[in-house]
């Protein structure tokens, strides 16, 4: 296929269409080891056709790894207005990625040669940008590596002196995970459920909660009652797993087609709310030219966790610039991009989700509209219990 690196590339993009492409389109997984921990590799498309296939998988991660090229033209390319780059950061903050590693890739190149000014520069147009998106200063690590000759990535290599900091595995070794709660009621938003030698098999991320084989589970928004009668985590039978955790879970008493991506499993004692509309909290990244005000009526997909829904924006309550703070409008009639806005939400059919509060995974939420990100938002109330 000619092309230099990418037959890193190769390795992770495991379909036929990957590989005639050379772009990931689902999202790949993989496992490794360091001396303190275990990794899954979500390896998420960033190619902007994909993007919705890419918040399944980011909405899944608790770091995120974000390869930059530092080659002449490609950082410039990816980082334009409507470009890959800024579209991916923005994303990973509202998925709920906490820690974000920057490694800026391919200074082994010609055009760049390790050269400390090149790196210097893209750190610096970076990091005001990352600002906005809502990281904050200690949430962001930068790094250089090349992966095409294994510089920085596990061991130092060729990395010159002027950079002083740990490896890209080092860095992930060190980094601290978010905590969640393992005693609260079950839940687990299914990515996709099939049949294997049989038997029923779940996979999804546990998000809170505990997962035990014998628990007594139900499958919302259907209502669908069910049972775990097994836990296994990369192949491995578990006697449970906690939050954190890619699972993948042996059932009984449901059918592979009631496990359908987007539905969140939970305990049956304690079932997750399913709403048809909520209120919210959203922010106007970009709103596409034929369109470039947000009304009441205006029709978008919702992905929340990893499901995706139609909605539309029922009532604008009020709306501020994020610029400035102070200025409030109440009951805004449009509002454009570049503010802040709370508004509820009617969805297309009845969902799973909680507010934001909650468990954080199940209250977040983008908006996309024409193949682009126009919002970012999370669900601070839901409607009263009886009432869908």
């Amino acid at each position: 296929k000619n092309r230099d690196s990418w037959f890193l590339a190769y390795i992770m993009d495991t379909s036929d269409e990957e590989k005639a492409k050379g772009k990931t389109v689902e999202v790949g997984r993989a496992y490794f080891a360091t001396a303190n921990r275990r990794f899954t590799v979500l390896d998420a498309p960033g190619h902007k056709s994909y993007v919705p296939n890419m918040i399944a998988g980011a909405s899944q991660a608790d770091v995120g790894v974000l390869i930059i090229s530092a080659r002449k033209g490609e950082f410039e390319t990816g980082f334009e207005r409507g470009g890959q780059t800024r579209e991916h950061a923005l994303l990973a903050k509202t998925l709920g990625v906490e820690k974000l590693i920057i490694a800026v890739n391919k200074m082994d190149d010609t055009s760049v040669q390790w050269a400390e000014s090149r790196y210097t520069d893209i750190v610096t147009k970076l990091s005001p940008f990352l600002k906005t998106s809502g990281f904050k200063d200690d949430q962001l690590m930068f790094l250089p590596m090349s992966g095409l000759v294994g510089d920085n990535v596990k061991e130092r290599k060729n990395t010159p002196d002027w950079y002083t900091g740990k490896t890209l595995l080092d860095t992930l070794d060190a980094i601290e995970t978010p905590s969640r709660n393992k005693s609260l009621p079950l839940r687990i938003p299914m990515l996709d459920g099939y049949k294997d030698m049989g038997s029923t098999i779940a996979i999804g991320k546990v998000e809170q909660g505990t997962v035990r084989p014998g628990n007594k589970v139900v499958i919302m928004p259907i209502g669908q009652k069910a049972t775990v009668t097994a836990v296994y985590i990369k192949d491995e039978e578990m006697q449970y797993a906690t939050c954190g955790e890619n699972v993948t879970l042996k059932m009984s008493g449901c059918s592979e087609s009631e496990l359908a991506k987007g539905y969140v499993m939970a305990d049956a004692a304690a079932p997750v709310r399913v709403v048809s509309k909520f209120k919210a909290q959203l922010q106007i990244i970009e709103l596409p030219e034929e369109r470039p005000v947000l009304t009441s009526g205006y029709c978008a997909v919702l992905h929340v966790h990893v499901a995706a829904e139609e909605c539309e924006i029922l009532k604008l309550y009020e709306s501020m610039s994020m610029t400035d703070r102070k200025k409030k409008e109440k009951n805004p009639r449009f509002v454009r991009e570049g503010s802040v806005v709370t508004c509820s939400i009617a969805l297309a059919r009845p969902t799973s989700v909680d507010v934001f509060t909650g468990v954080a995974q199940l209250g977040r939420f983008t908006l996309r509209d024409e193949g682009r990100t126009i919002a970012i938002g999370k669900i601070t109330e839901l409607p009263k219990e009886g009432t869908k």
